[in-house]
């Protein structure tokens, strides 16, 4: 249990349950293949079954650090943070991202929009799950939708979601990491005969980067 002090600035998202931080190549969506700090908060309760960060859903796991030292580390390495989890928007970003702006930094959030959004952001990239939908106010903001597809079902979801998106976001498939054999192919046909989405995948896997 974390003191009254500490946890009234964690409620306050002055100090937020980081489980890593990390520089490296961006591997999905939009900017893939460029080079970013990611701050991976911990806390998740969306509770997705071929979830690859699972150590990430309990936030007591992982210690309340303050932004400013979280901040004081990232811009050493880069000029775009990336933040993510966990589910980053269950904890007030905008103390973070203020910080990180008047840094002068880009700040990108990955996301399952199933949170009122918080933060100051220049890109939103949306990966929605069946298990907790997301919001309104994330889907009218998001810059791209990132859809992790598991079975043909999910294409389905896919285009339930990309309705609720604006009309300039981004459209994404993107394989399910452990059905990446099976899937890689079921995308490619899909994108083919509806050529306004475009495929993802995990290239920092394929190049053994974290």
């Amino acid at each position: 249990m974390l003191n009254k002090e500490i946890q009234l600035l964690v409620e306050k998202g002055e100090m937020l349950p980081l489980m890593e931080a990390f520089y490296t190549i961006q591997g999905e969506g939009f900017y893939k293949g460029t080079a970013a700090y990611f701050v991976r908060l911990g806390g998740c309760d969306v509770g997705c079954h071929w979830c690859d960060v699972k150590e990430s859903w309990n936030a007591n796991l992982h210690p309340p650090t303050h932004i400013e030292n979280i901040v004081n580390e990232s811009i050493k390495y880069s000029k775009t943070i990336v933040v993510t989890g966990g589910e980053p928007l269950m904890w007030d970003m905008f103390p973070l991202t203020n910080l990180l702006k008047q840094k002068g930094m880009k700040t990108h959030i990955e996301t399952s929009g199933a949170y009122t959004l918080t933060g100051v952001w220049d890109w939103i990239c949306l990966s929605p799950k069946k298990t907790k939908l997301p919001t309104e106010q994330v889907c009218s903001k998001a810059d791209e939708l990132k859809m992790i597809i598991y079975n043909r079902h999910d294409l389905i979801f896919a285009e339930e979601m990309a309705q609720k998106v604006r009309e300039n976001c981004i459209l994404y498939l993107q394989p399910e990491w452990s059905r990446k054999d099976k899937m890689i192919p079921e995308i490619v046909a899909y994108v083919m005969e509806n050529p306004r989405w475009k495929v993802s995948l995990q290239m920092h896997k394929y190049m053994n980067i974290p």
